[in-house]
């Protein structure tokens, strides 16, 4: 058989579809309109639609009131990102965590494999092969993590035993209302709303968006309350 025939393409050729249209740069936590598909960075995305509540590529309207519960994460598009441009994801944890340490914060979830991580203490916490292969069926316990707690704010539905837990950072609310549904034997998880400071919820958010945008600097856990589901005008 012939062999395959490979090109090499300049990034610069493709800059264009992995840019943010609002900043002009490589995107960074990537966020799509899910009325038009198309992709921004998540704060300017967020930024922008405070004040408009149309796209800024197409300008079709999202939503007349609630545009931000119609733009959700796109984790497949981001790690195309990360994967084309080198250096871009070790430069924005780096980012983060002087961001956290600036404010004299933890850095939430401190993620693990940083690489200024010293040899030395790679040796230190260097593990056995068997609890590698465990951390790979972790089910995103590597993950940046995210206390929570859940309160029922209805007297038509019934509080959690256990209302507090600790997830991902990237479970969205989505995650959230099945886990609920199904601790409360609900028929369906369409009949919830999450609150944050009395906000609903987008399905799409993940639980670092909410931190970031709604929780901002509060100290942990993240409050959230839930209710049946309110049809909005």
């Amino acid at each position: 058989t012939p062999k395959m025939l490979t090109r090499k393409i300049k990034l610069w050729d493709i800059n264009a579809h992995i840019t943010c249209r609002l900043c002009n740069g490589y995107l960074i936590d990537a966020t799509t309109v899910t009325e038009c598909l198309h992709t921004f960075c998540r704060s300017c995305l967020v930024k922008y639609l405070e004040e408009n509540n149309t796209c800024p590529t197409c300008r079709i309207v999202i939503h007349q009131s609630h545009p931000l519960q119609y733009i959700g994460h796109d984790r497949t598009m981001q790690d195309i990102v990360y994967k084309l441009v080198p250096g871009l994801q070790e430069a924005e944890m780096k980012k983060q965590r002087e961001f956290y340490h600036k404010l004299g914060m933890e850095v939430p979830g401190d993620i693990k494999g940083e690489t200024c991580e010293t040899k030395a203490d790679e040796n230190i916490n260097k593990e056995t092969s068997e609890e590698k292969q465990e951390e790979d069926n972790d089910y995103h316990r590597s993950d940046e993590q995210v206390s929570i707690c859940l309160e029922c704010n209805s007297s038509k539905l019934r509080g959690l035993k256990r209302k507090w837990i600790r997830c991902s950072a990237q479970a969205t609310v989505l995650h959230l209302k099945k886990f609920i549904a199904k601790k409360l034997n609900l028929s369906s998880f369409n009949e919830l709303d999450i609150l944050c400071n009395e906000e609903i919820l987008g399905k799409d958010h993940t639980l670092k968006f909410v931190v970031v945008t709604r929780w901002r600097f509060k100290k942990a856990p993240l409050l959230l309350h839930y209710r049946p589901k309110m049809d909005l005008l």
